[in-house]
């Protein structure tokens, strides 16, 4: 439905932006705040201080204890005993077998597809060997990692596409070992899905216990090089109290999806888009960024229209009632600016010149741009990965990609003329500093040259 065929429309009271709504919500006095149709009640970026104890606890017993620890918390958090974490070669192929007709062929779908797209990735990493002054080359090599761990999350439905999204890239990058670690109580489908992947081992556990395993190795969890992949709040903070020793991906916050609109916006397919996010969590942010305020009043009223016959209200109606958002902003200056302030997750176009108003903004975890392109499908199958940053870190980085399981190292070599460049100002260099150490590696070899 478009905003033309709202009739008998209510007119919604117009709310002031709110201090409390943290730095993600309101703009920098840079950007021209927006008038809000609906603000957000709660900042979806807010945490509680017993995750990071609790967490921390579990990481420091599982380092400590090894199994016995992942057994006792797979027990008190998933009402899971196991004796053996890891799913037999027979289990996973009987998985395969159990799996409906059109879901096997739907899920190598979607495969195929975050497969292609991955391997155009790769081949646009070029390596490099320059000669930038006589006798000094440099470059870089692109080097797969030894073994990365997937998270792979669980949550209230069989989430099918999220194996794909972490495991198929990482097959593409050439990554020697993939670990595969999901809930105890994942859906058959879901082993499945690794499978099918390319995980060469996949463990029933889940939760902080399942990163501080393949963080630092248990008898039967081998440690990784990095871990990738969303999960939930403590999923999240035991990435980041792990982090050093090994890499992660990014800390990934609740979903999120905006979309930027103009008069020629559809109500009724910006609301679906809209809730088809927030039925992912209570917490998902969901929000409208338009310059018509009859399209913003509109698409208030649809949300609410659609929530009445829509299965999974209960988890979209929270999410929206206290994370959603309209803003209604004077101009495409004023929403580009305040769209690159959200960085949301996901960000779609629906405007007059899409592919024009695409090209000017910056800060995103993934676009799309035009009507057509629903968030629905990347999330799915269409071939962009779905990891990607939350809470406004799309102004700093991008999102899961081939890229992540590659470390880009560099490495020089020279000739007697390469040192002859270089290692007089690199002993000036050196002594100016006081470092004489240095200036003596510098100088040694010219000197030979010299002798």
């Amino acid at each position: 439905m478009s905003i033309d065929q709202v009739t008998d429309v209510q007119e919604p009271d117009v709310q002031e932006p709110k201090a409390a709504q943290g730095d993600r919500t309101l703009a920098p006095n840079s950007v021209q705040a927006p008038t809000f149709i609906k603000a957000p009640k709660s900042d979806a970026g807010a945490d509680s201080g017993q995750v990071e104890s609790l967490v921390a606890d579990i990481l420091s017993r599982v380092r400590e204890q090894g199994d016995a620890a992942v057994r006792e918390f797979s027990q008190k958090f998933d009402n899971a005993n196991l004796e053996v974490f890891e799913v037999t070669d027979s289990e996973r192929e009987q998985a395969v077998a159990n799996l409906d007709p059109q879901t096997r062929k739907d899920t190598e779908f979607a495969i195929n597809n975050v497969r292609t797209f991955a391997k155009a990735q790769l081949g646009s990493l070029s390596e490099i060997d320059v000669e930038i002054l006589p006798g000094v080359h440099m470059g870089h090599r692109n080097i797969p990692l030894e073994r990365v761990g997937c998270y792979v999350p669980g949550g209230r439905y069989p989430l099918l596409s999220a194996p794909i999204m972490t495991i198929v890239p990482a097959k593409v990058a050439g990554v020697g070992e993939i670990i595969a670690c999901l809930p105890p109580n994942a859906h058959e489908a879901m082993i499945a899905g690794c499978h099918l992947s390319g995980a060469d081992r996949i463990f029933r556990i889940g939760g902080a216990q399942a990163i501080a395993a393949m963080a630092f190795g248990t008898q039967s969890v081998p440690r990784v090089d990095k871990i990738v992949g969303p999960g939930n709040a403590f999923v999240n903070e035991a990435k980041r109290q792990v982090f050093g020793p090994v890499g992660i991906d990014q800390l990934a916050g609740p979903s999120e999806i905006f979309v930027l609109a103009d008069h020629t916006g559809d109500a009724e397919l910006i609301a679906t888009d809209l809730l088809a996010q927030a039925e992912h969590d209570v917490r998902t942010r969901v929000g409208l960024i338009t310059t018509d305020e009859a399209l913003a009043k509109a698409v208030l009223v649809e949300v609410d229209r659609q929530l009445e016959s829509l299965s999974t209200a209960h988890t979209a109606g929270p999410a929206w009632q206290d994370y959603g958002e309209i803003a209604l902003v004077a101009d495409e200056a004023a929403m580009i600016a305040y769209s690159d302030h959200v960085a949301a997750e996901h960000l779609q176009i629906h405007t007059e010149n899409d592919k024009a108003l695409a090209a000017k903004l910056s800060c995103y975890g993934s676009l799309f741009i035009g009507e057509a392109a629903s968030v629905v499908y990347s999330d799915k199958c269409s071939g962009t990965n779905h990891t990607l940053p939350t809470m406004a870190a799309g102004r700093y980085t991008g999102g899961l990609w081939v890229g992540t399981y590659i470390k880009t190292a560099t490495h020089q070599w020279l000739t007697d003329e390469g040192i002859q460049q270089v290692a007089p100002p690199a002993a000036r260099q050196s002594a100016s500093e006081g470092l004489e150490g240095h200036r003596r590696a510098a100088q040694i070899r010219l000197d030979r040259l010299g002798a």
